[in-house]
């Protein structure tokens, strides 16, 4: 006679402001970023599924958990490898398995003082999985994790993966390509980012807004002392809710080093401007700050491009808008050439792992040359629609050489019209300023990000 299932064990519904609840809920995402699917897009998902418990409180704690655990995926995968018995294959909820045990060691290694509490309630979550299957598992897992942290941790250190955190391909292009900086670099891209500010000049001084975050209790400095720098890094990040006029105008979220591509593009006033890959509209209103010009803003996908309509809004702006490919002039060029073009293109986002860590463990070492190809089109493309004497601006996130220089010197052999020019930021006013001139090279800084920059003329 057939024996009937074993019944599932009765689990009361975990409190939504539980340590356990996170866990779940970031393993979720984690599964999500595991698949294939980025971290904002994983994170996004689980916001709407789970829409009518999330507290900020726990929508705070789950991203914490999600970018902590990506951040050091390198060092939890290799410990959590080295305390199975077998590996954890696909199968059923082995995946939800593994990314919770990894949650659970990114919090014992954040907060050592709160152990039992992390141990207790991963266990708890463990619990929901599997008809309760895994839950010896995860607490001998976690109980040996900590018994053993210091051999763990010396191992660790010894892998190449588990010490820098990056993939190996990913290590040994920045090796080859910045043998003074590399580990500087790979250092950096695991670290929390800065939140930096972009004061409105048009809305008010950086002094004043600096006075303002002080009233505020919101400790900030000035980031850079050049002519237009309006920037202001937080001493610690906060939410946009609690910034002085943040939705009236006087301020927006931007890094340093992204806040140079407008002061580099040497606007003046009257210019038709195209910003070709504009979403989601940093760039674009900067411009405006900076000189009242006519101004076109590109993005590929309509969602995106409502949201530069958004932040135009908000900071009071006006810019012509399109969701178009910038590559296909016929859908969206009048025919006018433009005085000044900003190339923000798609890329690796090598230079700015540390505000999306996912990146670091979704990209493929293929990808750099598509990216590539990518960006060869919409520079040719775009070369048509500047006026003649008119400035291009090429910019990426990137460090990868082949979408930057190289790409660089690429279009400068195509096009003998084309001339690169001096950029007037140097290493002396900006700090990670590496390689040769003309181009701009940033490494990833306490105060920015990694950026490419050079500026491109198109002859008389």
């Amino acid at each position: 006679m057939r024996r009937p299932p074993t019944p599932a064990p009765t689990l009361t519904a975990l409190p939504p402001d539980s340590l356990a609840w996170a866990f779940l809920r970031a393993a979720e995402v984690l599964v999500q970023v595991m698949a294939g699917r980025n971290l904002d897009n994983a994170l996004a998902n689980t916001w709407q599924t789970h829409a009518d418990t999330l507290t900020p409180a726990q929508r705070g704690a789950v991203q914490d958990l999600a970018y902590g655990v990506l951040r050091q995926y390198g060092r939890g995968d290799f410990l959590l490898n080295r305390l199975l018995r077998e590996p954890l294959d696909d199968a059923g909820d082995k995946p939800m398995l593994r990314a919770l045990l990894l949650a659970a060691f990114y919090r014992l290694e954040m907060r050592p003082d709160d152990a039992h509490t992390t141990v207790d309630q991963a266990v708890g979550a463990v619990a929901r999985l599997g008809r309760g299957q895994f839950k010896a598992l995860a607490n001998a897992v976690l109980r040996n994790r900590l018994r053993q942290s210091d051999a763990l941790l010396a191992a660790a250190r010894e892998g190449e993966l588990a010490r820098w955190q990056h993939p190996r391909w990913w290590v040994e292009k920045l090796r080859a390509t910045y043998p003074g900086h590399w580990q500087a670099i790979l250092e950096c891209g695991n670290t929390h980012p800065p939140m930096t500010l972009r004061v409105n000049r048009l809305r008010g001084s950086r002094a004043d807004y600096l006075a303002a975050l002080a009233e505020a209790g919101l400790p900030a400095r000035e980031s850079g002392h050049g002519e237009n720098d309006v920037a202001l890094q937080l001493e610690r990040p906060a939410g946009v809710d609690k910034l002085p006029g943040f939705f009236e105008g006087r301020v927006s979220v931007q890094d340093k080093g992204a806040q140079q591509a407008a002061q580099l593009l040497d606007v003046q006033a009257g210019q038709r401007v195209l910003d070709a890959c504009a979403a989601p509209g940093g760039k674009t209103t900067h411009i405006l700050e900076l000189a009242a010009v006519d101004l076109l803003a590109l993005d590929a996908e309509p969602a995106r491009a409502a949201r530069i309509e958004d932040n135009l809004s908000r900071l009071g702006l006006t810019a012509r808008v399109k969701a178009a490919d910038c590559r296909k002039l016929d859908d969206w060029w009048d025919g006018r050439p433009f005085d000044r073009i900003l190339v923000d293109a798609p890329c690796s986002a090598s230079g700015v792992v540390r505000r999306h860590p996912d990146i670091k463990w979704l990209r493929r070492e293929k990808d750099i040359s598509g990216f590539a190809r990518l960006q060869r089109e919409i520079l040719d493309a775009l070369w048509r629609v500047l006026a003649p004497g008119g400035k291009m601006l090429y910019c990426t996130c990137s460090l990868f050489p082949l979408e930057n220089s190289a790409q660089i010197d690429a279009f400068l052999h195509r096009h003998a019209n084309a001339r690169c020019l001096p950029l007037a930021l140097t290493r002396d006013t900006l700090p990670g300023a590496v390689g040769s001139p003309p181009f701009l090279q940033l490494i990833p800084q306490a105060e920015h990000d990694g950026f490419f920059h050079a500026l491109l003329q198109k002859a008389p």
